[in-house]
């Protein structure tokens, strides 16, 4: 089977089995960040195009969040799919440790495994979770789990464990500082993080209006 066939396969399986999943973390989200892979690894001439492809359609699969917390179940879906299609062993096993190794997770996670193409699905998303999409992903999460917008006597924890940031019930705006304003510089490649700048600018103007209409501010 040739990589065309392998990705338009994995494209059917990915819509099928996420027609149903929260909007933030849809088939537009993997469509979006495998859009974003395949432009940053334009610029990545030694990257591994079905590595980057496969690994961007699969990497939100079966996010944990939606599993309970079994962060297993996606890569084991992912590698038993693309077993499914006979895809090549090897790549196989990049792209589950990309599922394994690519989310934020608080930010003190240490990823076990680094390459290049894990570094360009990475950046695609992240760039997904700021910005105009960003913002909105945000705040379609924190209404999906109840979360409170807003509230000031509940200030931002940066130095959450790896299990408090998965457990987290705080509001929808400390996400801002927790996740989002933390990845502009976290960017892997340099396409990446010249993508980010401008995404990362316009999450601070909302918040500085956001915070102009909550105090009543001209």
């Amino acid at each position: 089977m040739n990589t065309t066939d392998i990705i338009e396969q994995t494209i059917a399986f990915v819509k099928e089995t996420l027609k149903d999943a929260e909007g933030g973390h849809d088939w537009f989200h993997i469509q979006r960040v495998f859009k974003n892979s395949l432009l940053i690894a334009k610029d990545e001439p030694k990257a591994d195009p079905l590595v980057v492809g496969l690994g961007a359609l699969l990497h939100d699969i079966a996010d944990a969040k939606f599993n309970d917390g079994d962060e297993t179940v996606g890569p084991t879906l992912a590698q038993q799919f693309l077993e499914s299609i006979n895809v090549d062993t090897t790549v196989i096993n990049h792209v589950v440790k990309i599922i394994e190794n690519i989310s934020f997770k608080g930010g003190n996670f240490e990823q076990k495994f680094k390459s290049l193409e894990l570094d360009i699905v990475q950046d695609a998303d992240r760039l997904d979770a700021i910005g105009a999409i960003g913002i909105a992903r945000c705040f379609n999460y924190g209404g999906f789990k109840k979360r409170k917008l807003y509230d000031p006597e509940i200030a931002p924890n940066m130095q959450m464990t790896k299990e408090q940031y998965k457990n987290s019930t705080a509001p929808t705006i400390n996400h801002f500082y927790e996740k989002l304003l933390l990845l502009k510089d976290r960017m892997n490649t340099e396409s990446g993080k010249k993508l980010a700048e401008q995404r990362h600018a316009y999450m601070e103007t909302f918040l500085t209006q956001f915070y102009d209409e909550i105090n009543g501010r001209k």
